[in-house]
């Protein structure tokens, strides 16, 4: 998650202080990636550094305000136009777990993909509900702001996430009781006797 250029999209509205930007940052994502004080003033002295934002003065409230600078501008835009690179995924810790269950000792690797499609059902559940008493509130005319359309945004992607997810799980589980039958119908190896050895190691050679 880019909270970099996050901040430069929400000062390209207007000058913002920090509680502000984390505020208005939460509401166009649904919480679903809070942030804290200290994560964005400590981004808004990066980008200031390098010469993405500039102190604009104060609210009337004495709040430090912070605006977009061209080459803020500059960079929103390569952000926008480019891309999310999908070569150097970020870790995944369901995929981390998985691969570090199998043939661990005393793991039941098909418990822990039931208990965490157990999860994953219950949060696609959840987040389809959601979208439902967003969608309502859209065409029924009781909200049109953007920070809600945005919000309608996050929740389907988390919804096609987390069904990809139970349809992986289901995978993993398929193609372990695949190998395990596999293992299963697998003739046991045959050590050949002296007599079967066709590579002569096992022969004796008389002078």
């Amino acid at each position: 998650m880019s909270i970099r250029h996050g901040l430069l999209a929400l000062l390209e509205r207007g000058p913002r202080y920090g509680s502000q930007l984390r505020s208005e940052f939460e509401s166009r994502t649904g919480s679903t990636w809070p942030l804290n004080v200290g994560q964005v003033y400590t981004t808004l002295n990066r980008l200031e550094r390098d010469g993405m934002v500039a102190q604009s003065g104060e609210d009337e409230a004495g709040h430090a305000l912070y605006a977009i600078t061209d080459a803020g501008q500059e960079e929103l835009r390569k952000w926008f136009e480019k891309p999310v690179d999908r070569t150097s995924p970020a870790r995944d810790e369901l995929a981390i777990k998985l691969a570090m269950a199998v043939g661990a000792s005393g793991v039941d690797i098909r418990a822990v993909i039931q208990s965490q499609r157990h999860h994953t059902v219950k949060a696609m559940q959840d987040y389809t509900r959601l979208k439902a008493q967003a969608i309502t509130a859209l065409e029924g005319g009781a909200s049109q702001e953007r920070d809600d359309v945005a919000w309608l945004l996050v929740l389907e992607q988390l919804i096609f996430q987390t069904e990809a997810e139970a349809r992986w799980l289901d995978h993993c589980e398929a193609r372990l009781i695949r190998l395990s039958i596999a293992s299963r119908q697998a003739p046991p190896p045959t050590v050949p006797s002296p007599a079967e050895d066709t590579t002569g190691l096992g022969r004796t050679t008389r002078r």
